[in-house]
């Protein structure tokens, strides 16, 4: 690995993410999602387009049978799912709070001196309602973020076989918009607008110049993350076609995350240590900005919920953090892999540890997903 003896500066978590203190629910709550008035959201976007006359298909083996293995997974969204299949929202949510980690979450918290104190089953029905609706609309908001960034890799990345794979998972995302969105308008009852922190560090990854940048952002941090939340979501929903839909787009993303870790594993050994500070920067930054956007900000809002009293109830949920801290089990070992936990005399190891993310280092990388590689679309393959 190339390095150079210049200091790399100490930027501090102010710097990096507008507060020092990362547990800070407070400055968390301060910032809520809205919709722009006319329902466009525009960001300048600072790359260049790079054509390679290069066009030797193979030149990166495990890119080209990443590219293959993604043309066979092709699915439909419209045809593939039982879309017929009924969907009972109340039903849903009575399912999950008799679940042991619902109750776990809520049943020994004290909503003495709040406006919760008041609510009857009329209410909680419509929280956990709302809570459908805006869990599966910040997943349509993020696929729709992966859209535009795959697109500017085709741009931007300089090998071909990168470019074609990329090119796959374009049609992958638009996909996954689809079915997200087709759900949220047929089955459930409303959208949210996107949650303020991912819409942020979405438009902090489409702003920047730097093609590994995007590749870093959104295929192994934003990408690494919904692959867990889809995971922990398929487990535990009893809803079928919903089920099915999060297991055929599970099998996308794993070759998503596996594409950023084989396209950034060996350029990042080339980089030198100021370089790789400013890319642990960015992973930091983009997991504090992850975890804070699983606050529900939005919901409380609109359930009226005054801030003070949600973050009340929050801080009594330990088992909620529990559950924040699990979803970055496919980011940690995959950041591992590209070097980045270690480089610059661990910094951003030390970040992971207080953030409370460090024991996943030694799970599975990307690489290793068994959807990653698999034969077949999850239709063909007849995957439940």
């Amino acid at each position: 690995m190339t390095t150079i003896d210049e200091p790399t500066e100490m930027r501090s978590n102010t710097d990096l993410i507008g507060r020092e203190d990362i547990n800070d629910l407070e400055t968390i709550f301060s910032v809520v999602g809205a919709q722009e008035a006319d329902g466009r959201h525009r960001v300048k976007d600072n790359c260049e387009a790079e054509f390679t006359w290069d066009y030797t298909k193979g030149a990166r083996p495990k890119l080209d049978k990443l590219y293959e293995k993604a043309k066979r997974g092709q699915w439909n969204g419209q045809t593939d799912l039982p879309w017929e299949t009924p969907v009972d929202q109340e039903a849903l949510v009575i399912a999950a709070a008799e679940s042991p980690q619902e109750q776990n979450r809520w049943g020994n918290t004290s909503l003495e001196g709040t406006v919760l104190e008041k609510w009857g089953d009329k209410e909680w029905m419509q929280f956990g309602i709302e809570q459908q609706n805006w869990m599966l609309s910040q997943f349509m908001h993020g696929e729709q973020g992966a859209l535009l960034c795959t697109a500017k890799i085709v741009e931007t990345v300089p090998w071909i076989d990168a470019k074609y794979y990329a090119a796959t998972q374009v049609v992958d995302e638009a996909r996954h918009v689809e079915v997200f969105s087709k759900y949220l308008d047929e089955k459930l009852s409303g959208h949210y607008p996107v949650n303020a922190h991912l819409g942020l560090l979405l438009d902090d990854i489409i702003a920047d110049s730097r093609w590994d940048m995007t590749y870093l952002g959104m295929q192994i941090m934003v990408e690494g993350l919904a692959l867990a939340a889809f995971g922990f979501m398929h487990a535990l929903t009893p809803e079928p076609l919903l089920k099915k839909l999060l297991r055929y787009v599970m099998a996308d993303e794993a070759r998503h995350v596996a594409f950023g870790v084989l396209s950034l594993q060996d350029y990042y050994q080339e980089l030198s240590a100021a370089e790789l500070r400013e890319r642990q920067e960015f992973a930091f930054e983009a997991a504090v900005r992850m975890r804070d956007r699983m606050q529900l900000q939005e919901v409380w809002e609109r359930m009226g919920v005054p801030a003070k009293d949600a973050i009340s109830v929050i801080r009594q949920g330990p088992e909620r953090d529990e559950f924040q801290i699990l979803l970055f089990s496919k980011i940690v070992p995959n950041v591992k892999k590209l070097g980045l936990l270690d480089a610059a005399d661990g910094w951003l190891r030390k970040k992971f540890t207080e953030l409370g993310v460090i024991e996943f280092e030694d799970w599975a990388d990307a690489t290793e997903e068994a959807d990653a590689f698999a034969d077949g679309s999850p239709a063909e393959r007849g995957v439940a």
